[in-house]
């Protein structure tokens, strides 16, 4: 089958080749790839800035549908459509993270995509816990948003304490920052976004989807745009979805007396940013790291109550022998979600 693979260590060497079909184990099943998402994640393999392990075959935002099952499997069936974690491939199941449910943190974790083979292929294997069934109104260009909406679930409901009377900042219209504003929408919460010049696109969708306001940070200080738009009192939560220093400063700066600030994005390096604020605010900092198990059920839960739809957030979709399109589309911020699928 023709994969996209990172064949060895470098900046580069990523290319399509012709890799063998995987087999499936009595413990394991067997999913055909309906559609698998590009992540920020796949662009620093390219470059070789996120930690990877070639020969490896990229890809972990997946969903398709079971094509064989392991003899020793029970509950799962083949024509069963679904998503897969992708992030469990390999932990000890021992550590005190993996006994808590945060496996995210194993010290010996290695995700699919990046650590073992991932899912920009015709074919991948799991094993059954790793494997989430989705309800039969949900399409797999939806179930395969499961990976990154599961990182949004995880910020906004589980490490983020936001009310209903909050006014709550997004900096960043990506992806993830766009996941987020579904979840806080649902809610009723007013929501204002920020973004930056090239983000247009993106700003308009989170208009679309709902967002209170938009904000253009290369036109307009996001500092005066907030206060404007609270009469001076600042935001009570802000999630940095951008990974950039001035959006953190940014956040920090409209953030009220007290308020909430969760890291979502990876910067990648170390930065500046006012720490003072902080201090003399109060202010309560956290980040968030992909998610846990439990964040996938309650994921499965939303998605069954059919609230929330993904489709709208799907701008592209490509095969994966057009990769280098896909890839660029998502680094010149000329889409919002990028997915790939296989051929013959």
């Amino acid at each position: 089958m023709k994969a996209l693979l990172k064949f060895e260590p470098g900046d580069g060497n990523l290319e399509i080749r012709e890799v063998p079909e995987p087999l499936c184990g009595p413990d394991q099943v067997k999913l055909e790839t309906g559609f698998c998402g590009v992540c920020g994640t796949d662009i620093h393999v390219l470059h070789d800035t996120f930690r990877n392990y070639p020969p490896v075959i990229l890809g972990h935002e997946f969903a398709g549908t079971i094509v064989e099952v392991g003899k020793n499997v029970k509950g799962i069936s083949k024509g069963d459509r679904g998503a897969g974690l992708g992030a469990t491939a390999v932990t000890c199941g021992k550590c005190r993270f993996c006994r808590a449910g945060r496996f995210i943190f194993c010290s010996m974790r290695r995700g699919m995509g990046h650590g073992v083979n991932g899912a920009f292929a015709r074919y991948v294997v799991l094993r059954p816990d790793q494997f989430y069934r989705v309800p039969a109104h949900l399409t797999l260009e939806e179930a395969a948003l499961s990976e990154p909406f599961a990182s949004a679930i995880q910020a906004v409901t589980e490490i983020t304490d936001v009310h209903s009377e909050d006014t709550v900042l997004i900096s960043g219209p990506g992806p993830i920052g766009l996941l987020c504003l579904k979840l806080l929408v649902a809610e009723n919460i007013k929501t204002i976004v920020a973004g930056t010049e090239g983000d247009d696109l993106r700003l308009q969708a989170a208009r679309d989807f709902g967002a209170f306001a938009t904000v253009n940070v290369s036109r307009e200080d996001l500092l005066d745009g907030t206060r404007a738009l609270t009469k001076g009192a600042g935001v009570d939560v802000a999630f940095e979805c951008a990974g950039h220093e001035k959006s953190v400063r940014g956040c920090l700066l409209a953030l009220r007396p007290m308020g909430l600030y969760t890291q979502v994005a990876i910067c990648g390096h170390e930065i500046q940013f006012p720490m003072d604020q902080i201090f003399y605010k109060q202010l309560r900092v956290a980040g968030s790291v992909c998610y846990t198990a439990q964040t996938w059920e309650k994921m499965m839960t939303i998605f069954a109550q059919g609230k929330i739809r993904l489709a709208e957030l799907v701008t592209t979709k490509i095969p994966i022998s057009r990769w280098q399109e896909a890839f660029n589309i998502c680094t010149d911020r000329k889409g919002i979600k990028v997915l790939m699928y296989p051929e013959d």
